[in-house]
């Protein structure tokens, strides 16, 4: 069985080993085990907060193997982005020039840095190893997000953004970031996403482009993939569509990756699961319905895939005993279920 849990400290060794498995352009694991130990202190220290509102928490959770013990992925919500380090995008545009005299009408797509997602809750540090790519695992670590935010709104952004990663090549060289490189930033891709990933971000203020960028102007390496994903993203990206989320327009500064977005309240499994009370039996029939169930709780927060005899009903789940170990819940206690 595999479970989603908050990030413990000693998980760093496992942290480790996905940071470097993930490869270039995800930002949010930089390989530095300094910058990661501060990450899992964050992590724990949000878990254990009573908060009224959102600020700068941060919540990482694992997916475990309980059979073996190990960790096998990652997934993350920051709870309001840019209220401590600027939060930086592109926002396209469009300007037009028109002269009625000489029958001239020109649009011109633009690219302008702005900080509009400033406050909104961020899906982040999603990674799963490729042996564990089957069973619904995926789908697990990135819809419990959805699970936990539904129990604990208070703690989130009214808009929840996810940025999708952007189109590299193997060596993390990214088409659009070469004329950034070649004309501001002088360091490479890599190298600039690792600035970003640590925290390091004044450099993006003193050297981005301080107008607004004309697509036209870039190479056409450079604007064919603008708002394109990585194709290791797509899965992602689709699993999140359905959920609701669309890109409006912006994309990230370095490789140009869209970032898409909707209201919390309005995301499909949000509306879609419900609370239901937890009654422990000794065992059910083999055949069953699978459902997402995550429990009610923080610091001792549970989430996994459930079979139960039949969907739950009358606000009632019937579950055996090992799944309400896994889950950390007993008789009477709450889960939020979602139909998998």
């Amino acid at each position: 069985m595999v479970i989603v849990r908050p990030i413990e400290t000693a998980d760093i060794d496992a942290l480790m080993t996905i940071a470097e498995a993930s490869g270039h352009g995800f930002t949010s694991l930089p390989l530095n085990r300094d910058l990661l130990e501060r990450k899992i202190k964050r992590s724990e220290a949000s878990f254990s907060a009573e908060v009224a509102g959102p600020h700068d928490e941060g919540y990482l959770m694992v997916l475990e193997d309980t059979e073996t013990g190990e960790v096998v992925g990652t997934s993350g919500i920051e709870a309001a982005v840019g209220l401590v380090d600027a939060f930086y995008h592109y926002r396209l545009g469009t300007e037009v020039y028109h002269s009625e005299k000489l029958s001239v009408r020109n649009e011109v797509e633009t690219l302008t840095m702005c900080h509009d997602y400033t406050g909104a809750a961020e899906l982040c540090t999603l990674f799963l190893k490729k042996d564990y790519r089957h069973s619904g695992n995926g789908r697990l670590l990135s819809k419990h997000r959805f699970l936990f935010m539904a129990q604990h709104p208070h703690r989130f952004g009214e808009r929840v953004i996810a940025e999708m990663r952007g189109v590299s090549d193997d060596q993390g060289q990214s088409p659009f970031f070469d004329w950034l490189q070649k004309h501001f930033f002088t360091i490479d891709f890599p190298y600039a996403d690792y600035l970003s990933g640590m925290g390091e971000k004044s450099f993006m203020a003193e050297l981005m482009p301080r107008n607004p960028i004309y697509t036209c102007l870039l190479p056409t390496e450079a604007q064919q993939v603008i708002g394109r994903v990585h194709p290791n993203t797509r899965p992602a990206l689709k699993l999140l569509e359905a959920e609701g989320l669309r890109c409006r327009g912006y994309v990230d500064i370095f490789d140009a990756g869209p970032t898409v977005e909707c209201l919390l309240g309005d995301i499909a499994s949000v509306r879609n699961s419900d609370n239901y009370q937890v009654v422990i039996v000794d065992a059910l029939p083999e055949e069953g319905v699978k459902l997402l169930a995550a429990n009610d709780k923080t610091q001792d927060y549970r989430a996994a895939q459930v079979t139960v005899h039949s969907e739950a009903q009358d606000g009632v789940v019937y579950i055996t005993h090992k799944q309400a170990a896994a889950l950390k819940v007993q008789q009477g206690d709450t889960l939020r279920l979602l139909l998998s």
